[in-house]
């Protein structure tokens, strides 16, 4: 049989050691602490050391940490009717802690879900080249939209990514097709401007040699070509047509 006194002691010990692990907290630099004490809400505390009263104050650790949500893949029908499946991810942050707690009963699931409708509300609303060409704004005015919903929460949403848009391959082959005639209308442009230049170029050469009868004369005599092949070389003279026409018709006598 232990004495009274030892027992006692004993009892002593016990409550001083539960007075000591209920009442001393310790918060992380990243983490806040919001007390209910008698269910009412007192100012935050942390980080660090904090002391609580033991079965009169309830503790609820609140991370200040972006957390990073993935979004999960939805099933979309764009505005100019292509069902596609996007998927993307939100990062958010608490600043306001009593409010993440006491606004809302899950602060994370709420965020996901709102992320989800927004999801498919705006890119509801956008065309498929939007959603492919201008990423940057449809991100923005996701991001927009999700902050300003989780705003009552104490929840600020700092970007939002679209990360994949997985398309039906009918579209993915008409996209192809698509960028095929693309290119073949940039290259037929393109040898169109070669010829325009061309003929231009051309143009103002005549025009500086009808200006200049001695340049063309010069020109004529760079057209003598010898071609040489073996022991055999052939030269080969071009003459005017006009000359030609001139000496035919005095042979005939016209």
């Amino acid at each position: 049989m232990f004495p009274e006194s030892l027992i006692s002691i004993i009892f002593v010990v016990v409550v001083v050691l539960y007075f000591l692990t209920s009442a001393i907290k310790i918060l992380k630099e990243y983490e806040r602490g919001v007390i209910f004490r008698l269910g009412r809400v007192i100012p935050v505390k942390g980080p660090g050391l904090i002391i609580l009263l033991p079965v009169i104050d309830k503790l609820v650790k609140v991370s200040l940490r972006t957390i990073t949500m993935d979004v999960p893949s939805q099933d979309i029908i764009t505005k100019d009717n292509v069902t596609v499946k996007v998927n993307a991810v939100v990062y958010f942050r608490v600043m306001e802690p009593i409010k993440a707690i006491t606004e809302i009963e899950d602060y994370v699931f709420a965020t996901s879900q709102m992320s989800q409708t927004t999801l498919r509300s705006v890119l509801g609303q956008s065309h498929l080249d939007d959603l492919l060409s201008k990423r940057d704004d449809v991100n923005t005015e996701l991001q927009r939209i999700i902050d300003l919903q989780t705003e009552p929460w104490g929840i600020k949403v700092t970007a939002v990514e679209v990360k994949n848009v997985d398309l039906p391959q009918e579209m993915q082959r008409a996209i192809a097709r698509q960028a095929e005639a693309e290119r073949e209308r940039r290259a037929k442009i393109i040898n169109a401007d070669g010829e325009f230049q061309a003929a231009q170029k051309l143009a103002d050469a005549a025009a500086i040699i009808s200006s200049q009868p001695s340049t063309l004369q010069l020109r004529y005599l760079q057209t003598l070509v010898e071609i040489s092949t073996g022991k055999t070389n052939t030269i080969m003279f071009p003459i005017p047509v006009d000359i030609i026409t001139k000496v035919f018709n005095k042979t005939t006598g016209e």
